[in-house]
């Protein structure tokens, strides 16, 4: 896992790398700049005119030191100080004294700024404030920024964008960059929806900080990696049978909306599933039974929608949700599962929406189970939140209140544990903000944890691979013509890309 730090943290990992390589901040900062430079001459070239504004601080620092390093590689470079009576760090300084030495062209801003200050760039660099920031900037700062947002240039952030906090609500002017190219760890605010206008695309360039630092520092956020995932993943043995692999039964469908229940189906049968029953209306029992052969069915007595609990429930795994309806038989039959059912059950859909109208069930939930809404269904079980900040600790202390692991679907989704981690997942795309995709998921969660996989290894793989096959299949589809059915199709390949 990639952990994400404080900025306390990240200040920490600073001098801790410093003192155990016994090298010296200007050091680590010029290691820094020519990171962030083999990251930008990859995808730029010197045809570009480019402008830095450096701000008084270490951030202000690195950009000193990017301006004079592409000065050299024959890049056209301007460089800009912004001077509103902030402290100079030494670092900056030292880096402003090379520049000058190298023949960067610089100037100073300190006064009012031009709205066309910056108009001859074709790539402006941010780099007037860090991840240091303590409150929204002002005066001739926040004028500067102003002048940056109002430029059709390529704006590249250094580290993270000018005006954003790095894990708190941001206020006031905030760089609007195209790009973020952040050192070693990326930062809690780039996963959130509220800052994607700011964040841009972010990028991650190792400078060599301490491994052994990360090791053992504690970070309530952390990143999956496919590293990570890989490691997760069960192989199957060769004297294996279907008996090894779990039986789960799926409870979804009603009239009007068998189609979450096959999508459903197909999913579980993709993760590896052993064996599956799918617990229908009477009314969807033939529709099931063509659409997925490999599936067993079991009729409930109603012919439109679940109305009563199966007689026995000895499966190794229970999912449902996914296109039950919220019938008050649906109702009631969903308080005798919860009640009657002991192990983790994966709960979607119109299965959450009952128990957010009805919150006596919530206490009702097995330790262990998998919730996986979307945020209105969040929002519906916990209440409103502020921003995404004050969400994703809703999201934590109500993982931690019912024993489950919480996947909040989105790009990046966060998955939550009861030992109070989140995880942010990296695979998906837009093309996957269609409707039948989350039945999919249920699907993947409901077959992992049938196999035996914990539950928060199954979250974790299985948010993965969903994604990994929407990337998969929008590389051959596109975003707009992607559909639920796709992710199934891909799955597959998901799976041995792993």
């Amino acid at each position: 896992m990639i952990k994400i730090l404080t900025p306390t943290q990240s200040n920490q990992l600073d001098r801790f790398s410093i003192e155990a390589e016994q090298i010296t901040s200007i050091d680590l900062m010029e290691r820094a700049c020519q990171a962030f430079v083999d990251w930008f001459s990859m995808h730029f070239q010197p045809s570009y005119k480019i402008g830095i504004i450096c701000g008084p601080g270490n951030n202000g620092g690195d950009g000193l030191g990017i301006a004079r390093i592409l000065h050299e590689s024959h890049y056209t470079v301007s460089a800009w100080v912004v001077s509103g009576g902030v402290k100079e760090s030494d670092d900056f300084k030292l880096n402003l004294e090379k520049a000058k030495a190298a023949g960067v062209k610089l100037a100073q801003i300190s006064g009012s700024s031009d709205q066309g200050l910056f108009g001859g760039c074709d790539i402006l660099i941010d780099s007037v404030f860090g991840s240091g920031l303590s409150r929204p900037l002002d005066g001739i700062y926040a004028q500067v920024i102003r002048c940056i947002n109002a430029t059709n240039a390529i704006k590249i952030a250094i580290d993270i964008p000018s005006g954003l906090r790095a894990d708190v609500p941001s206020e006031g002017e905030i760089v609007k960059a195209h790009y973020t190219v952040s050192f070693q760890l990326p930062k809690l605010t780039f996963f959130l929806p509220e800052n994607n206008q700011y964040v841009g695309e972010w990028n991650l360039v190792d400078i060599g900080l301490s491994k052994q630092f990360l090791k053992e520092i504690d970070a309530t956020n952390q990143l999956v990696t496919r590293k990570d995932v890989k490691k997760l993943v069960i192989p199957r043995k060769r004297f294996s049978h279907k008996g090894n692999f779990g039986h789960a039964l799926l409870i979804s469908g009603s009239l009007g909306k068998m189609g979450a229940c096959i999508l459903s189906a197909k999913a579980a049968l993709r993760s590896g599933l052993g064996l599956l029953t799918v617990c229908v209306p009477k009314g969807g029992n033939d529709m099931i039974q063509l659409a997925v052969p490999e599936a067993m069915s079991m009729m409930d007595a109603h012919e439109n929608y679940f109305s009563k609990l199966p007689a026995q429930l000895s499966y190794d795994v229970i999912g449902v949700g996914p296109g039950i309806g919220q019938a008050q038989e649906t109702v009631e039959a969903l308080n005798q599962l919860l009640l009657t059912y002991q192990k983790p059950m994966v709960i979607d859909a119109d299965a959450i929406n009952i128990l957010a109208a009805n919150r006596h069930l919530l206490t009702h939930i097995p330790t262990g189970s998998i919730l996986t809404p979307h945020p209105k269904e969040f929002q519906r079980l916990v209440g409103s939140w502020k921003n995404e900040f004050e969400r994703l600790e809703m999201l934590r202390a109500f993982s931690i209140q019912s024993k489950a692991v919480i996947v909040l679907k989105g790009a990046f989704t966060s998955i939550s544990s009861p030992d109070g981690l989140v995880y942010f997942n990296p695979t998906g795309n837009p093309g996957m903000a269609k409707g039948g995709t989350g039945d999919v998921l249920t699907g993947i969660l409901t077959g992992l944890l049938a196999q035996g996989y914990k539950s928060i290894d199954a979250a974790i793989l299985g948010v993965y691979l969903h994604g990994f096959a929407g990337d998969l299949a929008v590389h051959d589809m596109g975003t707009d013509s992607l559909i639920a059915s796709d992710l199934i199709e891909y799955l597959p390949k998901a799976f041995k890309g792993l």
